[in-house]
């Protein structure tokens, strides 16, 4: 892999762990940063090695948000940099995330404030420590939570938590995100890591190919009608059938026929074959 300067890859047991590292500066998103993430996250997608990516933070931050010094102070009188910065930071946290081809888990282990929300969101999945400080904290400074952070309240959120959390600026801890919705489940900060790992082992377990195909499958029909998501589906499981080149249906359901597993009770991984 590539080294970084702002970033962290490590890999165990086919999944990557991909580390926001500006310690110092709660991980907020610098320019440097967005150019990082955006080429290790290319990496890791052709990275056989890694068939689950995790993202979190170094130190005691998850993410504070988009770094409103080296952003929008410095970059305030450079339109043209600025409006490439942004959509870099726009592309990796939406498209790149939401659409990328292997399941990824975001594990906030503490600070996750304003654009970090859109990281959360266009994640498959997200931890969160019980102790973790969630906040939208633009009203505070006369801003809005702009650019793809809007957009992720309104994927997620229901109208009148994001209406007052981003009104208000207030704070929520970890237990209250996931009874929101916004992150799958909540942990205490002292077990993260090892439930984090567990889910992403679980999955990494599984076909690649499936995975792909769950992914697609949920995410495109989003945005389509019930007469298109059909079609699309239905085209969704002969390109499997060609990926496995073993079909889904001759070895999958074919060992469930044989006996040789339970779907409800196990996954086909474990097989002895």
């Amino acid at each position: 892999m590539s080294t970084y300067q702002t970033v962290l890859i490590e890999k165990s047991d086919r999944v990557a762990t991909l580390i926001l590292n500006r310690p110092a500066k709660k991980n907020a998103m610098s320019p440097k940063l967005h150019a990082d993430v955006t080429a290790a996250l290319e990496e890791l997608r052709y990275d056989d090695d890694a068939k689950v990516v995790v993202i979190t933070g170094a130190g005691d931050a998850f993410c504070a948000g988009m770094d409103l010094k080296e952003f929008f102070h410095e970059l305030k009188d450079q339109p043209a940099r600025y409006d490439q910065v942004l959509r870099m930071a726009t592309e990796w946290r939406g498209r790149t995330l939401r659409y990328f081809p292997k399941p990824t888990i975001a594990m906030v282990n503490g600070y996750c404030f304003g654009g970090a929300f859109s990281i959360v969101e266009s994640c498959d999945i997200a931890i969160a420590a019980d102790e973790a400080t969630f906040g939208l904290s633009e009203i505070n400074f006369k801003g809005f939570p702009g650019g793809s952070v809007s957009k992720s309240l309104a994927n997620l959120f229901r109208p009148r938590d994001a209406l007052f959390y981003a009104l208000t600026g207030r704070r929520f801890n970890g237990k209250r995100a996931a009874e929101i919705g916004f992150v799958t489940l909540s942990v205490p900060l002292a077990d993260l890591k090892k439930e984090t790992m567990a889910v992403a082992a679980e999955i990494a377990g599984k076909d690649a190919a499936a995975l792909r195909a769950t992914k697609d499958g949920y995410r495109f029909s989003l945005e389509m009608s019930w007469e298109a998501s059909m079609n699309y589906t239905l085209a969704k499981e002969v390109e499997l059938a060609g990926r496995q080149q073993v079909g889904w249906k001759e070895e999958g359901i074919g060992d469930f026929v044989k006996g040789k597993f339970k779907p409800g009770l196990a996954g086909h991984e474990t097989i002895k074959r």
